[in-house]
């Protein structure tokens, strides 16, 4: 699902020093970053991505979402969730998953990077 990555590549082009790197030993798996720290981890053609949420957060995600689940390798227990994007996503979906994304991105940034979307996001 190409159309899938374009719009979540936008997503991340909107936060600053963010970058798209492919992890090779994983498969060439994409991953985006900001300062070498991962903020999203997805697959190939961004149906299944993985983020970072507040603890309680997560835990609301994952009680009320049934495509999302606590991500394994004990990251799930930081705050880490995994959702599906299977099939035709819709508009309130994808602006839901740009949430997630920018609150992973302002947990995982430097400071200064975080406050500039968090002012963005709070204007």
């Amino acid at each position: 699902m190409a159309q899938n990555m374009k719009r979540l590549e936008a997503i991340v082009a909107e936060l600053p020093e963010a970058q798209r790197v492919n992890v090779i030993e994983w498969g060439g798996h994409p991953t985006f970053r900001v300062r070498n720290k991962n903020f999203v981890f997805s697959d190939h053609d961004a149906t299944s991505l993985s983020f970072k949420l507040s603890k309680d957060e997560a835990a609301a995600v994952i009680a009320t979402d049934p495509n999302a689940e606590p991500v394994a390798y004990g990251l799930g227990r930081h705050g880490w969730v995994r959702v599906q994007l299977s099939g035709r996503v819709s508009a309130a979906r994808w602006e839901q998953v740009r949430e997630w994304v920018r609150t992973s991105y302002t947990l995982v940034a430097p400071k200064k990077l975080a406050r500039v979307v968090e002012e963005e996001d709070a204007g």
